[in-house]
């Protein structure tokens, strides 16, 4: 069985070097991989997309994220988004910014892969 993950301050893990980002992987199992970024202001992640479901969500700072074709929307700390796969995506840090990107597996198909 597995056992409770904790981690009791995610600020204190994730300090973003002056005009830079930092990104920590802060957990990896089957089902998920949590990533954490801390950005300065105006850091960004220029579009790339992910092959698998991703969720984002701000925990400190501001960011404008572009999520496809729509115009960019910002995300405050009260602030979750869900993209599917493969959706083009981008992210600017409006000012310093912690957010957490958590990528979920892949649902594995019944009967194994080819079904």
């Amino acid at each position: 069985m597995d056992s409770a993950v904790v981690i009791p301050d995610l600020t204190a893990q994730l300090v973003a070097p002056p005009d830079g980002t930092l990104s920590r992987v802060l957990h990896r199992s089957d089902s998920l991989r949590l990533v954490g970024f801390a950005f300065a202001e105006g850091q960004e992640l220029t579009e790339h997309s992910s092959a698998l479901e991703v969720v984002i969500q701000v925990v400190r700072g501001r960011l404008a994220l572009r999520l496809g074709d729509a115009e960019p929307v910002e995300l405050g700390p009260t602030g979750w988004v869900r993209m599917p796969p493969r959706l083009p995506h981008s992210v600017r840090a409006l000012e310093p910014t912690v957010m957490l990107l958590t990528m979920l597996a892949a649902p594995a198909h019944p009967g194994g892969a080819g079904t």
